[in-house]
């Protein structure tokens, strides 16, 4: 991490598989944020049998990130996290206790950037017509709206194909 590197993906493929194995995610259901960034990683949960039910790709333009990721800033007291830009502290008293994660420099952000855009299109050809386009640089609430619509949408899917199954079912007899 301290490079700008990705976690091995043997520790993060035991670390996703144990926590989704979880009762909570298995009654839930489960949202894995910024994971799988590789093919290897989504071919990974595919060997375990998961699969999501929708891919949700936020874009939003890299000088925007590197932007909003070098302006973030931690209150180690109260574990909130604000932008020096667009969410500044309420108070001077909290600016000053304010920390920046060591790898949110400009330099280890386009690192990052870089090893994301070399992966992106792997990844995506695993989830293709799982994927959702959100242009992720506009105002939260309607990059939230939209992510809601996305969810409704795969929600009336999901409840078709059950009715579709029961209808089946009751007409085979079973």
């Amino acid at each position: 991490m301290e490079k700008g590197s990705l976690v091995p993906n043997d520790i993060v493929v035991m670390m996703v598989k144990e926590r989704l194995a979880q009762q909570d995610a298995q009654e839930n259901g489960w949202l894995l944020d910024g994971y799988p960034r590789s093919l290897s990683q989504a071919a990974a949960l595919d060997s375990l049998g998961i699969r999501p039910d929708l891919f949700i790709l936020l874009d939003v333009p890299d000088e925007i990130l590197v932007e909003r990721v070098v302006g973030r800033r931690l209150d180690p007291v109260t574990g909130k996290i604000y932008h020096l830009k667009y969410s500044p502290p309420e108070t001077e008293e909290i600016a000053r206790r304010l920390t920046q994660r060591f790898d949110d420099t400009e330099e280890k952000v386009k690192l990052r950037l870089k090893t994301h855009h070399k992966n992106l299109e792997d990844v995506l050809s695993n989830f293709t017509n799982l994927i959702w386009k959100v242009d992720g640089n506009r105002p939260k609430e309607q990059v939230f709206a939209e992510i809601d619509a996305a969810i409704a949408e795969l929600e009336r899917k999901l409840e078709r194909k059950q009715t579709e199954v029961k209808a089946k079912a009751a007409t085979s007899g079973n």
